[in-house]
């Protein structure tokens, strides 16, 4: 069948409330019927959730006017609704499989370019192919409700349970569901977190006994009983809930990995449905339209979003990107400053890390007069920054652009220090973001007093020592140049160095996870080798070091290989790909200037100071906000619901600039912005 527009009289409203006529000389039936049907409600934009309401009402009305138009769309379908097989679209629809992580990312990957195939007697295959636009959910969840509880009335459909073929299909996907989710209740990474694993297990088993029950019984049982068994059930789902919960507190204290996330989801995915289900056998017998509505639009998402990378990523990942978010943000905390105090030892930590890069500059440029590979250039690259910034973590000092990847976690932790209604202080982050900013103005000016006039000293002493500069005439010039904010694609490096600062935080806070999560302390203590081998001093002192730094070692070493090995790459593939630090940068121009004996104009060097400020400030944003991003994201906060922050922002830098470079004599409080 085919949709024709109605002209409407004139003078009434515009051509959007057009009516939609169905002309019924085709033969089509069935579900090319459905999918033409839909072709016509969909609108232009599935978010003009308006223009799909005004097609949904026009065509309401046209089923209100023409009898057989709406005999013909009951028929097509109560025939794909009753004569379908619904236990793929209760056991799978929406939930994740039983493959682990990467086996149902490769999965969901592959399905994007060809999708599984479905049987035609499939109840999803109806649903997949009637709704085949990826955004189609979005419109169909956006109509009022209300429209759509006129629409399943009037077309008269009732379900009844007792139909012998639907109530076998309800029974056969509880019984499914409960045994996946017993499974899912005995896994070690849920039994571990508990005193002992009978008490873990008890509320997985006891549903699973009860659901057989109810299925073995379900014809002998009355109404009542079946009422009794089924509150029982639910009672025990509950409890399984309340263990994955207490599952997933606990990470705060012992961490958390992939795979137990993985498990906590699918378990929750799991139970949620059981109770869709139990809810819909436990309604004498009769399936309502609201219950119906809910379930239709939830299918409809579910296929739409099956293989969403994206979704997919964010269910599973949100809980592990928590517990890094939170490792790195216990770190940030020491970068934050409130105090006068704290502000100067920053500046002063930030002095040492100034100290230390200055000779990560002049042996990484030694290093590139050697005649090396590609690979070999890459690798010893790596190995002087990875060796200069595990000394920066050794020793206390401090690297300004290794901050932002911790400090932004800690900003969004603040978010959850206090609370009003359930809503996130927003007077408490701004707060939290003036101190960033002037503990990273002091991290900043404390490596650069340090870096450009230290490693000039230095470039002068290897002159003095060895009669021959590190950078002279042509070499000088192209480090002056490299730095130039207009002339070179420095500031695109900016960003590459940025998203590499990122990466190593959250590769340090992976790492500190594990720790936590392995129990890798104590099983140090307890290794035979080392027990036997190492004195109880010496043990301590080791596992006193993987416990309080493996993490920024591991970020310091990656970070270090991450900035070596980009500029080999990029010459390796012969592509424009290479990284600028701040203080890298702040070295090779000192390095630079000394090598051309100052023979260099004077608007030329301010540009390249300029461009040298312009590449902390672009290491820092990228760094800063991708980590934001990821630690606003695993707490499930929205910044966008929150316009308001900006205002706040805004009221506190007119009313308290000098925050944001100083800190004030007394702390700020967020009654201070009222």
């Amino acid at each position: 069948m085919r949709f024709l527009q109605k002209k409407k009289e004139a003078g009434n409203a515009s051509k959007k409330e057009r009516a939609v006529v169905l002309s019924l000389k085709t033969k089509n039936r069935g579900l090319e019927f459905l999918v033409e049907l839909i072709q016509e409600i969909r609108p232009s934009s599935a978010k003009n959730i308006e223009e799909a309401e005004l097609r949904f009402k026009a065509l309401l009305f046209q089923l209100q006017q023409d009898r057989s138009l709406l005999f013909a769309l009951r028929k097509a379908l109560l025939t794909q609704f009753l004569k379908s097989n619904l236990n793929t679209a209760l056991t799978e629809s929406g939930i994740i499989s039983s493959r682990g992580f990467v086996q149902e990312f490769i999965a969901k990957l592959k399905h994007k370019l060809l999708p599984a195939l479905q049987q035609p007697t499939d109840f999803l295959y109806t649903i997949s192919h009637v709704f085949y636009k990826k955004n189609d959910y979005l419109w169909v969840g956006g109509i009022d409700k209300a429209l759509w509880h006129r629409f399943f009335e009037l077309l008269g459909i009732e379900v009844n349970l007792t139909d012998h073929t639907l109530s076998r299909q309800l029974n056969q996907s509880l019984q499914v569901l409960s045994y996946r989710l017993a499974n899912l209740g005995m896994e070690t990474e849920i039994t571990d977190r508990f005193s002992s694993v009978e008490a873990a297990m008890q509320p997985f088993i006891e549903q699973n006994r009860l659901v057989n029950l109810y299925v073995e019984r379900s014809g002998q049982l009355s109404i009542e009983e079946k009422k009794i068994v089924l509150n029982n059930i639910q009672e025990h789902l509950y409890n399984c809930r309340q263990s994955n919960e207490w599952v997933r507190q606990q990470r705060l204290q012992y961490g958390t990995s992939l795979a137990q996330t993985f498990i906590t989801v699918r378990l929750e995915q799991q139970v949620e449905r059981m109770l869709i289900v139990i809810d819909a056998l436990d309604r004498d017998n009769i399936f309502d339209t609201d219950r119906f509505v809910d379930y239709f639009v939830t299918v409809v998402k579910n296929e739409n979003r099956k293989n969403s990378l994206g979704e997919f990523l964010s269910d599973n990942l949100g809980l592990l990107a928590y517990q890094i978010a939170e490792h790195k943000g216990k770190k940030g905390e020491k970068y934050i400053t409130r105090s006068a105090t704290e502000f100067r030892s920053l500046f002063r930590s930030s002095m040492g890390g100034g100290f230390i890069v200055s000779f990560i500059a002049i042996f990484k440029n030694l290093l590139s007069l050697l005649p090396l590979p590609i690979f070999w250039q890459g690798f010893v690259y790596g190995t002087n920054y990875a060796f200069g910034f595990v000394t920066m973590d050794q020793t206390g000092t401090t690297l300004a652009t290794k901050q932002p990847a911790y400090t932004a976690s800690a900003v969004a932790g603040s978010l959850d220090e206090q609370k009003q209604g359930g809503r996130p202080d927003l007077r408490q982050l701004v707060i939290t973001v003036a101190r960033v900013s002037r503990s990273q103005i002091a991290s900043f000016a404390g490596n650069l007093v340090i870096v450009f006039p230290f490693t000039y000293l230095l470039a002068f002493l290897y002159h003095l020592i060895f009669g021959s500069k590190i950078a002279s005439d042509v070499a000088a010039s192209k480090l002056l140049a490299d730095q130039h904010p207009f002339n070179s694609p420095a500031l695109l490096f900016a960003c590459v160095t940025g998203f590499f600062l990122f990466l190593s935080g959250i590769i340090a806070g992976y790492v500190e996870n594990h720790i936590v999560y392995g129990r890798v302390a104590e099983r140090l203590k307890t290794h035979p080798v080392f027990t036997a081998t190492m004195s109880p001093k010496r043990l301590n002192r080791l596992v006193k070091l993987i416990d309080k730094s493996a993490g920024a070692i591991a970020g310091s070493v990656l970070l270090g290989f991450f900035l070596g090995c980009a500029g080999p790459l990029g010459k390796f593939l012969g592509i424009p790909f290479d990284i600028r630090h701040i203080t890298i940068s702040a070295g090779n121009t000192g390095i630079a200037f000394y090598g051309l004996e100052h023979n260099v104009p004077l608007d030329y060097l301010f540009t390249v100071i300029l461009g040298v400020l312009l590449i902390g400030v672009l290491n820092f944003l990228v760094s800063f906000s991708l980590a934001f991003y990821v630690a606003v994201k695993s707490r499930g906060i929205h910044l966008r619901q929150y316009p308001e922050f900006f205002a706040i922002m805004g009221r506190y830098l007119r009313k308290y600039p000098k925050d944001f470079i100083w800190p004030p004599k007394e702390q700020r409080t967020v009654t201070d912005l009222d």
